[in-house]
């Protein structure tokens, strides 16, 4: 118990520091602009905010849409990764089309998204599903390469079909590194949404942080710029304790 104590004081070493040294200069180096509040008003008015729907409300379709950008990119990147992978032709065959695509900025097509869907829900879909497909369909075809010849051996010795073999042999194998491509996709999702929110949509946390800027109001902005952040670090701390339950469950080792 002393030793996980001990180890957050650590990890937490830094940020205070850093918030620390941001209040002081606030308080005194940046007293003469009110272009910024200092952390501590920042952290009374997200308290407060708190207390109301409104963040609530943001945050719910932020993490709503991310999550469901998520799950069709998701899908759609590791089902067609698993499928490179395992064959080498078509490996080769969809190797420049991944590569001219995968660079194009996602947020380049958020005036696109807006002509086909206009503002809302599924312009903002559209965005994050693009962004996340990339970056799973890499890092499961990676781990699909990965996975050991004398497994997909035993498979074909067990005469699995396609479908078993990829259910029983392929994705335990793959597990821990299609775990990484979670944590990366969640990463990407909810700062793709912020952003589409902050560029173009009416709706959610980055809509709300933008309203507080051009209010004048840096004590919510930066209370929303807070929140944003810590909402990240408990996204991806639930990734990382469902990863290490399902690699308990499945018996596989990280």
């Amino acid at each position: 118990m002393a030793a996980r104590v001990l180890q957050l004081l650590r990890a937490l070493a830094f940020p205070v520091l850093l918030l620390a040294a941001y209040e002081w200069w606030a308080r005194n180096a940046g007293a003469s602009s009110d272009a910024l509040a200092p952390a501590s008003t920042a952290f009374k008015t997200l308290l407060q905010a708190l207390m109301g729907k409104d963040l609530w409300q943001a945050t719910g379709f932020t993490l709503g849409t991310a999550a469901l950008g998520l799950l069709l990119g998701g899908v759609l990147g590791i089902g067609l990764g698993v499928c490179l992978g395992l064959s080498p032709r078509a490996g080769r065959m969809g190797f420049l089309t991944i590569e001219v695509l995968r660079p194009i900025p996602s947020v380049a097509l958020i005036p696109l998204a807006l002509l086909v869907y206009g503002f809302g829900v599924r312009m903002e879909l559209s965005v994050v599903a693009f962004a996340t497909f990339w970056p799973m369909l890499v890092l499961s075809q990676a781990a699909a390469r990965q996975v050991e010849p004398v497994l997909l051996e035993v498979a074909a010795a067990l005469q699995l079909s396609p479908a078993e073999r990829v259910r029983k042999i392929v994705v335990p194998a793959m597990v821990p590194r299609l775990f990484v491509a979670l944590r990366l996709g969640v990463a990407i999702a909810l700062v793709v949404a912020v952003t589409v929110e902050i560029a173009a949509n009416p709706n959610g946390m980055g809509y709300a942080m933008m309203i507080a800027q051009q209010s004048i109001d840096s004590a919510l902005m930066l209370a929303w710029l807070f929140w944003i952040g810590i909402t990240g670090y408990a996204i991806n701390a639930a990734a990382l304790w469902l990863q290490r339950g399902v690699e308990r469950r499945m018996g596989v080792q990280p």
